[in-house]
């Protein structure tokens, strides 16, 4: 997983550094197909922003998390990740893939 950490009007210190990339390994915990991670903090006087874009096989996630702690809003954020990468496992695995989805001749 490659991971990229921007920051707009904050710093962005090993300390943060660090908290983020051990957040987003439970990510891969629950999906291996995650390839790239775009993560961007801001400060806008005393809104913290964390914003992510996860790009999986088959589809891109994108959120958002606003909060007065920038802590709070990374943790926020990889809460709304994990339940969208979840969902989109679970469509991944429970749809059947072929022509019956197609044609509508579903048997089950």
């Amino acid at each position: 997983m490659q991971l990229n950490l921007t920051g707009h009007h904050v710093e962005i210190t090993p300390a943060l550094n660090d908290y983020v990339t051990n957040k987003l390994e439970r990510l891969e915990r629950h999906f291996d197909h995650v390839t790239n991670v775009h993560v961007i903090l801001s400060v806008e006087k005393l809104r913290h922003k964390a914003e992510a874009t996860i790009h999986i096989t088959g589809n891109d996630l994108y959120a958002d998390s606003v909060e007065e702690d920038m802590y709070a809003a990374i943790d926020a954020l990889v809460d709304k990740l994990d339940r969208q990468i979840k969902k989109h496992k679970e469509k991944v695995t429970k749809h059947p893939r072929g022509d019956t989805a197609k044609n509508g001749t579903f048997e089950g």
